[in-house]
Parts: C-alpha cells; sequence; structure tokens
C-alpha cells in the first residue's frame, strides 16, 4: 500500500517552486491541461511523496474556500526543525508557532503559503 496526500492549491507551479525549493522534493510526474492547469505533479524525496494539483471546479484548496484554519495538518519529521522552519518562513510561509522544546522533541507550525498547515519537527525519545 502506498498513501500519500494530493494538496489542492491556487497555483501549482508556485507550489512546486517552493516545495521543491523550500523542502529539497524532486518533481517525478506532471499532467496538464490544454491550458496549462496542473491536474497532477508527483514530488518525492526518498519515500516521502507528496503530490498538488490546482484548483479547480472540482477541488477547492484553502485559500478559495476562505480558510483561516486546516481540518489536515501534514507532519514532517526532519533533524533540523529550526533550519527548514526558516526556510519556509523565507519562502512565504507564515508562522503559526515558533519552532520550540517540547518534552516529547522540538517542533514549530507553520502555513504554507498556499493554506496547508504543516508541523515541522524533531521527536526525541519514544
Amino acid at each position: 500500500m502506498n498513501l500519500f496526500p494530493k494538496l489542492v492549491v491556487d497555483d501549482a507551479s508556485r507550489a512546486v517552486e517552493f516545495y521543491t525549493t523550500v523542502l529539497g522534493l524532486q518533481e517525478t510526474e506532471r499532467f496538464e491541461t490544454p491550458d496549462e492547469k496542473i491536474v497532477h505533479v508527483r514530488l518525492v524525496h526518498g519515500d516521502v511523496q507528496l503530490t498538488l494539483k490546482d484548483e479547480d471546479a472540482v477541488d477547492a484548496g484553502p485559500t478559495a474556500l476562505g480558510l483561516d484554519r486546516s481540518p489536515v495538518i501534514i507532519n514532517l519529521d526532519v533533524a533540523d526543525p529550526d533550519a527548514v522552519a526558516s526556510r519556509m518562513e523565507a519562502g512565504g510561509a507564515t508562522v503559526i508557532y515558533p519552532v520550540e522544546d517540547h518534552p516529547y522533541g522540538r517542533m514549530g507550525r507553520l502555513r504554507d503559503p498556499f493554506g496547508h498547515v504543516w508541523i515541522v519537527r524533531r521527536l526525541d525519545g519514544g
């Protein structure tokens, strides 16, 4: 079984640039409509997969829905959450909670430029 999210965004080309630059993902496939709207793009890093598509009449992203909160939170386990959060913020993400130490590890929460919420974390122990 292979489970991975497909994020609906208001500008998939810009999102590809953000996720490849900030998170180091590599684009491996892309399908577009004749008017160059992305219906599917796959980004990978090792076993991690993230897919994206442009908003359309069927699928609306968080910004089109006017959401200031997200019903989905994406967890990203990394060795250096401070560095990843800094790159995300420099790329246009908004800090919801800064990266801080917690009893279970170090983590912070950010909203990417497309409205999706991410937790960048390094868990310590258990």
